[in-house]
């Protein structure tokens, strides 16, 4: 992970093509669970602080933690936010310190269901009571979807890492493509987020597709969407009609899951 990080790519991914869709959808979902400003807010796994950067200039008080030095030296030069090395899994923070928890890259880095229930766990403890979490997770049919899309499955080693994939989650592309297709990550089933968050103790946890069946649309089409703000509109309001249908969530590359403290 550290590896694949310290490419120094991660500000620019969200920034054109799918990521312009993930970006807004995300930002859209957390908004509906977000208390009014001024909030505490951890960003948790926040990276360069694409989310955090958004959060404090809706005047919140955003804490991120991220595992990757490069990441954290790049957040904290953001505006109103404070930047520490962390780990999901054991946080910096007292008991019940903040309103809201975003998780969007810790729970598909942590290979392990133990290490998981963890961060969850962590989340959990850190927020008031009544307070929400929202955490990203890769679908599990990710790959297998890129491999449609982008004629992956010409290559006899994408094939197999897809097929693998599908069986147990573990995405693990060859030794000898380290980067070329992401990282060894755990990509989840829609109801594995729903059950590690009730085994951290969340409340009536609900899964939505943040990119839904738009993931198929090309960069250029997606940009060309994004420019025109009636067919962008057009797009956004498709994916919320069924952005929690149980029967189409898995064709999502992304997944946000939000629960609520007791």
């Amino acid at each position: 992970m550290q590896r694949y990080y310290e490419r120094d790519e991660e500000d620019g991914r969200l920034g054109g093509g799918a990521g312009l869709l993930e970006l807004l959808r995300t930002k859209e979902l957390v908004q509906r669970y977000l208390p009014a400003a001024p909030a505490s807010v951890v960003d948790v796994g926040g990276g360069t602080g694409v989310h955090a950067r958004w959060l404090a200039e809706l005047g919140h008080r955003v804490d991120l933690v991220d595992a990757v030095p490069l990441h954290v030296g790049k957040a904290a030069d953001i505006s109103g936010v404070n930047a520490v090395l962390g780990d999901a899994r054991k946080l910096d923070a007292a008991d019940a310190s903040y309103d809201f928890v975003l998780m969007c890259g810790p729970l598909y880095h942590l290979l392990t269901l133990e290490d998981r229930l963890a961060a969850w766990r962590e989340a959990h403890r850190v927020l008031k009571p009544g307070g929400h979490v929202a955490a990203a997770t890769i679908s599990r049919f990710s790959s297998f979807h890129d491999g449609l899309y982008r004629d992956l499955f010409q290559h006899e080693e994408f094939r197999n890492l897809v097929k693998s994939t599908v069986v147990d989650g573990h995405h693990r592309p060859p030794e000898d493509r380290p980067f070329n297709w992401f990282t060894h990550t755990y990509f989840h089933r829609p109801e594995e987020s729903v059950q590690e968050a009730l085994e951290a103790g969340f409340l009536a946890p609900q899964v939505f597709a943040i990119e839904g069946s738009a993931r198929a649309l090309s960069d250029d089409e997606m940009e060309a969407r994004f420019a025109d703000p009636e067919r962008r509109e057009r797009l956004l309001w498709a994916l919320r009609l069924v952005e929690t249908e149980p029967s189409v969530l898995g064709v999502s590359s992304h997944l946000l899951t939000v629960g609520r403290k007791g």
